[in-house]
């Protein structure tokens, strides 16, 4: 899941809006148009958009600049609240090649299964008129890109992503006697996973009993999975969790934030972790790009300069989407030709800049609107400056079908046992790979 309403601008974020994750939007789940009637009489081509939740294109003004750029053109977009809802709707219709709009989107945890599935269902959009590989991140390209089995297409473009950084509480360090600086904090932790929970440990040595330092061990270990280049499967698309020592080696360690006792042993998006912010239940928390929001949002007024984000210990991501174009579609060149204009770096800058969905398009990066942003409420924190870096240091990793299932069994039956129950690491690890192997067999 991912938040998707953050309004930011160079000089810093504009009100504070509720953020909305993409599985709790509230676009309307009737077709909507925007622009007005031609008035010259003229038929017009119109383009439909499926989307799930407040997907932020149609917020962001961007259909209407671009009918406004090109006369003949309507768009209309239909959204579906949530994505779980959406995306079997998706395969359905591209089974049965009826029901699609001409752009639909699809989450990053479900684009493994369409390059994979469905690729021959879809225009390739890496040769879309304005498409230009060298300007897109080569970890989200390769993701939207099928294998060379299934024609190596580029069938998704990516319309955002989700770098992490840390969030931390300024004054909750302070306490414990930690820098504050997020030059400071940031090399605490610099390069390796394992000092972040040195850090922890030194926070708990001075804060006390009852302090926790992160919010949860699930997190933790999302953290520092996304970072390995290397993770639920190999690049011939073989499920390898169980026998890759990087996925064993973040659950260990992820687990030991537990073990000693550094965890508020909440479970994210509960009502719970969101009271969390602010009730200072926690010190840090690994957040991608569109999490300040959230963050400002559940924390309120008062936990306004209270947070700051600094550099994660290693590159690493939570989030994104893409767009497609299936080729029954009535008017499938001037799709990619949409697909391609709403992904193009200016509009991602833009996207950005009144959503803050953080471009995949690493183009985008020297454009004032995002090399310039600052977050206010994070202490003035050069946000662009942050998540660019991690964006441009994340590795690329094979994203397999299931990463889903996998990751959602590994934090809710594995980590949470040992974070809330008191089960033993070797436990909770041997509970959740019995989950899988009975998920992945059905």
């Amino acid at each position: 899941m991912r938040a998707r309403r953050a309004l930011v601008t160079t000089a810093g974020l504009i009100g504070a809006a509720a953020l909305l994750l993409a599985g709790c939007a509230e676009d309307p789940a009737e077709p909507s148009a925007t622009g007005a009637p031609s008035g010259d009489g003229k038929a017009k081509t119109t383009l439909t958009v499926g989307v799930f939740g407040a997907f932020g294109l149609q917020e962001a003004g961007l259909y209407d600049e671009y009918m406004a750029q090109h006369p003949g053109i309507r768009i209309e977009q239909t959204s579906i609240e949530r994505n779980e809802n959406y995306y079997p709707q998706l395969l359905t219709h591209l089974g049965t090649g009826s029901g699609l709009a001409d752009i639909q989107a699809v989450e990053v945890n479900n684009i493994a299964e369409i390059t994979a599935t469905q690729a021959d269902k879809l225009v390739d959009l890496g040769k879309a008129p304005g498409v230009d590989k060298s300007a897109y991140l080569p970890w989200k390209w390769a993701q939207g890109t099928a294998s060379a089995a299934k024609g190596g297409a580029t069938v998704g473009l990516g319309t955002d992503i989700g770098p992490q950084g840390i969030c931390y509480r300024k004054d909750l360090f302070e306490a414990a006697g930690l820098p504050t600086d997020r030059a400071a904090v940031g090399a605490l932790w610099a390069g390796d996973w394992s000092k972040y929970l040195e850090a922890g440990k030194a926070y708990k040595a001075k804060a006390g009993e009852g302090k926790a330092f992160v919010d949860s061990a699930s997190g933790v270990m999302a953290a520092v999975t996304g970072s390995g280049a290397q993770r639920f499967y190999d690049d011939q698309g073989k499920v390898v969790h169980k026998t890759n020592p990087a996925v064993r080696g973040a659950f260990d360690l992820a687990a030991s934030f537990a073990t000693e006792g550094l965890s508020a042993k909440l479970q994210q998006f509960t009502p719970a972790w969101d009271q969390g912010f602010a009730n200072g239940s926690f010190a840090t928390i690994s957040c991608p790009a569109w999490m300040l929001g959230y963050i400002q949002d559940k924390a309120g007024p008062a936990g306004k300069d209270k947070w700051d984000v600094a550099q994660a210990p290693k590159p690493s991501n939570w989030g994104g989407s893409f767009l497609v174009v299936p080729k029954v579609g009535k008017h499938a060149e001037e799709a990619a030709k949409l697909a391609a204009w709403l992904t193009a770096p200016a509009q991602q800058a833009k996207l950005f800049e009144k959503r803050g969905s953080f471009p995949s398009a690493s183009a985008a990066y020297t454009l004032p609107s995002v090399s310039g942003a600052k977050h206010e409420y994070f202490g003035g924190a050069p946000i662009g400056e942050i998540f660019a870096k991690a964006a441009q240091g994340v590795p690329v990793a094979a994203v397999g079908p299931k990463d889903l299932v996998i990751a959602q069994n590994l934090a809710d039956i594995g980590m949470l046992q040992v974070d809330q129950k008191g089960r033993s690491p070797q436990e909770g690890w041997e509970a959740a790979v019995k989950a899988i192997d009975n998920a992945l067999a059905q």
